[in-house]
């Protein structure tokens, strides 16, 4: 069970912070009059905001919340963050009046894709104007190149479409900013600048030599990065991700001694990464992840270095973790996903106690797994894919009240699994999977406040009952125990506590599951609506009562005694979406009829009785597998034409199938297995099955009628 947990670092305007001190003054009549003006025109949800919602004529207008006032009574401030607001600005806006205003922020508000106003550009006393997120549209006005006073500027879009609503295109970006040679923060994420794509870091090192903070995310750049950037000696925070600069790592950052963030996500970065950077006595955030050509290793770090978050997931980092992570105090968070990392983790890390973010998964980690219970912090915990060893004590978890996330799974950990991890309050996500667990798991009383919704043990070596206490576990949405060696007798009805429960796999255990004990006439009413239930090899003598399952999109019934006749509501379930199901390996004698296929992407009957007419495979189908039954029908002539493109595995081997082979088969372009070997087949081989350039598997033994290419077999001609 896999979680993807994602990772962001976030920048808050320093110069914002600082600058907004409010003077006590008197409000002067002009500026109310323009301010309510300006409120009269916006339109905003008055249930959510809470600054415009208090601006009115009883109160002084300076000591209306979001305005900041000079000593002579002008206002110098507007702070409209996050108020709500929707709809537009026109040109004509009495905002535009507001002449000493020098500190301007509309963050977070709807403006409806409205075109970017020119009239920011009268505001010729802004030393600053954060305009992010405000879902304006078109090309940033020439205009703003007029706000000579500028010190921070943010323009950034974060829209989760993926679109750029604001372009730097005409004027480009050389003449946006040629003007604004005080500005010291620049924010355009998700700006479209592709016009200046190659020669941006020429137009910012030529005109603002004060730079401290350069935030470009995703603005459709391309490389190299060049090292014109070298000019800005006041650069401390580089923010570059999501550009496809296709180039060597550039060396020349590791000159940047001021360097405090370094973001290089997701940039096509290649070459080796130099790890001068990480000895940066300054530098506090790197992140060069989701550049999966980029190689390099992890040096000795500092000693009391700075660095609080350090990021390398989906690269090709190497090596080992030196034993000077843990002078890192500051580290808080650390991520080295799907790298190729090697050798033991530190147990220096246990000195980590600002650790909140911990992720070594998919790496080539081997050894023990130190104790974190100094990192009171926590929040997440990754080993999973590693080659770890070793029991995990309780006392490595003693005190992690914030821990939200624990993979250990595909390690080779082993002895008993503490139960006090089950206690910890914070806790939502548990996968020990595959690893060499064993024991049996003690009972906890009290259970049922539990945050845990994902619980997997599958692939152990545990032994006896379920553990009662998992039966109150509520906030359950996914349980999988499968692949051990639990005993006992499991009452299907039980989970009915559990209303959450989406996702149950018992499969592959040595208990046998009762799937008819319950207090009501229909147990399907007691049981949670299941999105996906897996009870291979669970002794099942006959099927559960599943009608009234309408969510119900897996379902594996696989090795287990079922007999009789498989009922026509099967293929009902979910709503008619069944995706996935396995009946093999059971006694089933024949299909109910009328039956109605559906949905129905994987259908394996294989190993059963089943006799009468080759069923028809549904159109939505890309694996059916009927082998090793009695069906005794020809094939139908038209199946072919009921295929999918997506149809790629066909079996009907080891049945009592008579006639030829239809050549409608041949409409399944994409067919890669297609066995129909051990039956009574006669005739020609449809010669266009051979052409099929998708097929790797064509299986015709055991037919002694069939003759033709592939087969040895000449034809006779009559």
């Amino acid at each position: 069970m896999r979680t993807q947990v994602s990772s962001q670092v976030f920048f808050i305007p320093i110069f914002f912070i600082i600058s907004l001190t409010s003077v006590s003054s008197q409000c002067l009549n002009d500026q109310r009059t323009l301010l309510l003006k300006f409120k009269t025109t916006l339109q905003f949800d008055s249930s959510l905001a809470t600054k415009l919602i208090q601006w009115n004529q009883t109160k002084d207008c300076c000591h209306w919340s979001g305005i900041t006032c000079d000593s002579t009574g002008n206002v110098i401030g507007l702070d409209l963050n996050s108020e709500s607001i929707n709809g537009g600005i026109d040109d004509e806006s009495s905002l535009y009046s507001l002449q000493s205003l020098q500190i301007l922020n509309l963050a977070n508000n709807n403006f409806d894709y409205a075109q970017l106003p020119s009239g920011f550009q009268n505001l010729i006393h802004l030393t600053y104007l954060n305009l992010s997120n405000t879902y304006f549209a078109g090309q940033v006005p020439s205009g703003f190149s007029l706000l000579t006073r500028l010190v921070t500027l943010d323009l950034s879009s974060t829209s989760s479409s993926g679109l750029h609503l604001l372009k730097i295109e005409k004027p480009d970006l050389k003449l946006l900013v040629q003007n604004l040679t005080e500005l010291k923060e620049l924010y355009l994420d998700g700006v479209d600048i592709s016009s200046n794509r190659y020669n941006w870091s020429q137009a910012i090192s030529s005109y603002l030599p004060n730079l401290s903070v350069l935030s470009l995310f995703d603005c459709s750049l391309s490389g190299p990065i060049d090292d014109s950037l070298m000019k800005l000696k006041y650069l401390s925070v580089i923010r570059l991700d999501q550009n496809t600069f296709s180039c060597p790592f550039p060396v020349f950052f590791t000159r940047f001694n001021k360097l405090s963030v370094l973001s290089l996500s997701s940039c096509d970065l290649y070459g080796d990464f130099p790890q001068m950077i990480l000895q940066l006595p300054s530098l506090q955030t790197i992140d060069v992840s989701n550049n999966r050509l980029l190689e390099g290793s992890i040096g000795e770090f500092p000693h009391n270095g700075s660095l609080r978050n350090l990021v390398t997931s989906y690269t090709k980092f190497s090596g080992k973790i030196p034993n000077s992570v843990g002078d890192l105090r500051m580290l808080s968070r650390i991520e080295l996903r799907a790298c190729n990392f090697s050798g033991p983790i530190p147990n220096s890390m246990s000195k980590l106690t600002q650790l909140v973010y911990l992720d070594f998964s998919g790496n080539g980690f081997m050894g023990s797994i130190p104790s974190f219970h100094l990192s009171k912090n926590l929040t997440l915990v990754d080993f999973y894919n590693n080659a770890l060893t070793g029991e995990i004590p309780s006392s490595y978890w003693e005190g992690l009240d914030y821990l939200e996330f624990l993979s250990l799974g595909n390690n080779m950990l082993s002895r008993h699994i503490p139960v006090s991890l089950f206690s910890l309050p914070s806790l939502r996500l548990i996968d020990l999977s595959n690893n060499q667990f064993s024991g049996q798991i003690n009972e906890i009383s009290n259970f049922s406040s539990s945050l845990v919704d994902t619980l997997d043990l599958s692939g152990n070596k545990l032994e006896g009952p379920i553990p009662k206490f998992f039966f109150e576990i509520q906030a359950l949405v996914s349980l999988s125990l499968s692949s051990n060696n639990f005993s006992g007798t499991v009452e299907l009805s039980m989970f009915g506590k559990l209303q959450n429960l989406d996702n149950l796999d018992l499969s592959h255990n040595k208990f046998s599951v009762n799937p008819n004990a319950s207090t009501s006439s229909s147990s399907s009413t007691l049981l949670p609506q299941f999105g996906s239930l897996r009870l291979a090899s669970c002794k099942l003598q006959k099927l559960p009562d599943l009608k009234n399952q309408s969510r119900l999109m897996t379902l594996d019934l696989s090795e287990n005694q079922i007999t009789g006749e498989l009922p026509s509501w099967i293929w009902e379930s979910g709503n008619g979406f069944l995706r996935f199901l396995n009946l093999s390996h059971n006694l089933f004698t024949n299909l109910q009829e009328p039956y109605h296929f559906h949905r129905h992407d994987f259908i394996d009957l294989h190993s059963n009785k089943l006799q009468g007419k080759i069923p028809i495979p549904p159109p939505s189908a890309a694996y059916v597998d009927y082998s090793s039954n009695n069906f005794a029908s020809s094939i139908p002539d038209d199946i072919g034409n009921h295929l999918s493109p997506a149809f790629y595995f066909f079996s009907v081997s080891s049945n009592k199938l008579v006639g030829t082979i239809p050549q409608s088969l041949c409409n399944a372009s994409h067919l890669q297995v297609l066995d129909l070997s051990n039956n009574s087949l006669h005739g020609n081989v449809p010669s266009c099955l051979t052409a099929i350039k998708t097929l790797r598997v064509l299986n015709l033994q055991g037919n002694k009628g069939l003759c033709g290419a592939p087969l040895n077999t000449s034809c006779n001609n009559n």
